[in-house]
């Protein structure tokens, strides 16, 4: 059994391009919503944040939780989607 949603499959298995940024696992309408509010409206926007923290677990879910309120699954789920895409991608 697949241990990541399919949310997770589909968002690394492709470049990330205008993808919003409800494409991330773990986050939904209520978290995408308070991040477009904190001008993180496109999946590259968060993005940009994981790559400035260095790929760091404890600073990125620490952000994602001020910035958001994402719970620790959430922050988790996200946290792992843009880890595994950065391995494919980049």
């Amino acid at each position: 059994m697949s241990t990541t949603s399919k949310k997770h499959q589909n968002f690394v298995s492709e470049p990330m391009g205008e993808k919003p940024v409800t494409d991330l696992a773990g986050i939904g309408e209520v978290l995408g919503r308070r991040l477009e509010e904190n001008n993180y409206d496109r999946a590259y926007t968060v993005l940009g944040q994981f790559l400035l923290f260095k790929k760091d677990p404890e600073l990125f879910k620490d952000w994602l939780k001020e910035t958001c309120g994402a719970n620790a699954k959430q922050q988790e789920d996200c946290y792992s989607c843009l880890r595994e895409w950065c391995d494919q991608f980049l």
